[in-house]
């Protein structure tokens, strides 16, 4: 029988009566609604500073007029391969050939900062090295000859956190943070008067990738409505499942998902294709195998740990997916260890559950990860886990790291150890139950 709405609201207590519930379901405010940045003069800075917005201006067409080897680097999921396909159609608009455009896909566990890849980016011989939402930290130069290379992103990094010579333009400090396929269409959209017509909904799928298919796209994201007046939603949302797919697969085949966006003239074009579709189905297949892994909590109840082995990158899915299941009143952070990914290595995601997501202060995985690593007892701990450990988003990290450092970082969290009951507990514990047969007798 349904509840009558006068009643709904409230439970019994032990006479029958009813009374309010003491707690409501959190509210996870809207993503745009959150609290901007200003500056010294006290204007909003969004979703870059200027300076910076107009310097990789700059850089772009200064690339498009020198007719040069160009190298676009993206990252392998939806955002980043639609920021590589929204500044490879820009450079062809602004009148680079398209023979100088070069795109290098990295392989499978690597970044732009391993010797194989920094090799790899130099066999193109570029004179112009655009990498787009791979994240950024201090190094040395992309590659050791001459080059000019630019950083669009927005996983967190402090203001010289990019390679030597590189110019860094992120999004990372200025909420609401800005995917990098829109920073990279609000870099790109004022330079030819056919990049809004020809890239808004590879805006809206590399967005929508990363932020979710219930995003808003109010103020002071841009105006999209007549983007989703060409292109439906459901259409969007699809592509972005299709393209995420391949470099999930235990094979990693980027290119596919590459070569797929980089033809398409609309999210509709890749709604048939047999390789992502086929891809898909892979995925899906290996998630519904290893969602169903049973947590482990650490000793303060703040983490819930899951162990999985795959060959496919589900870690980061399977984390999201538990991460909306999961509730507790210390529980901060949903992590999901992949051993099986990468030989001899641990691939772990980390996502805020969404008990968590209106805290006060915010959640901050990267601090929490970070702060685990500092109580080891062996202070080379943290430089052991590497370079690869606790990156991408305060909200949305993770790492790529030893199995015998990760093993670490699970026993100073002492995960799977019951916590020590206190004083109050263990009274509470002992007390006898006073409405027993023994105690009626007696009473008789």
């Amino acid at each position: 029988m349904k509840r009558s709405i006068q009643t709904s609201g409230l439970r019994a207590d032990k006479h029958g009566a009813k009374k309010p519930r003491t707690t409501a379901p959190q509210q996870v405010p809207d993503y745009h609604l959150t609290k901007q940045t200003r500056d010294e003069k006290g204007q909003i800075v969004w979703p870059a500073p200027d300076d910076k917005m107009e310097a990789a201006r700059a850089v772009i067409i200064e690339c498009a007029f020198a007719a040069k080897p160009t190298l676009i680097v993206p990252d392998k999921d939806a955002d980043g391969l639609a920021s590589g396909a929204i500044l490879q159609r820009t450079l062809k608009l602004i009148g680079l050939d398209e023979s100088f455009i070069s795109v290098h896909v990295l392989d499978k566990g690597c970044s732009v900062h391993d010797d194989t890849s920094r090799s790899a980016m130099a066999g193109f011989e570029p004179a112009f090295i655009f990498v787009l939402d791979q994240g950024s930290r201090r190094s040395a130069p992309l590659i050791d000859q001459p080059h000019r290379g630019i950083i669009i992103d927005h996983h967190h990094a402090e203001e010289d956190d990019h390679p030597e010579n590189s110019l860094l333009v992120t999004a990372c400090r200025y909420p609401p943070v800005a995917t990098t396929s829109l920073l990279t269409y609000l870099l790109c959209r004022d330079l030819h008067d056919d990049v809004e017509a020809q890239c808004d909904w590879l805006c809206a799928m590399g967005t929508h990738g990363d932020l979710g298919n219930t995003f808003k796209w109010e103020p002071p994201f841009p105006d999209m409505s007549a983007t989703f007046k060409k292109h439906t939603k459901k259409a969007i949302n699809d592509a972005v499942s299709l393209v995420n797919a391949p470099r999930r697969t235990s094979s990693y085949n980027v290119p596919v998902a590459w070569k797929a966006l980089s033809v398409a003239t609309s999210p509709k074009d890749m709604l048939s294709n047999k390789d992502l579709l086929a891809a898909r189905a892979e995925v899906n297949a290996e998630v519904e195998r290893c969602t169903h892994a049973a947590p482990k909590f650490s000793a303060d109840g703040r983490v819930a740990v899951f162990r999985i082995s795959s060959g496919a990158q589900v870690h980061p899915v399977i984390a999201t997916r538990w991460a909306g299941h999961l509730s507790s009143k210390n529980l901060e952070v949903v992590l999901v260890a992949n051993e099986g990914y990468i030989p001899d290595k641990v691939n772990f995601s980390c996502r805020i559950p969404r008990c968590a997501r209106s805290r006060e202060p915010p959640v901050n995985i990267i601090e929490i990860l970070r702060g685990v690593a500092s109580r080891s007892e062996d202070p080379t701990l943290r430089e052991r886990l590497g370079e690869s450990f606790a990156r991408g988003h305060k909200e949305a990290s993770g790492g790529i790291v030893p199995k015998a450092e990760f093993e670490e970082l699970m026993s100073i969290m002492e995960v799977g150890k019951k916590p020590e009951r206190s004083a109050t507990q263990q009274l509470k514990k002992t007390k006898t139950q006073t409405n027993t047969l023994l105690g009626y007798l007696k009473k008789a």
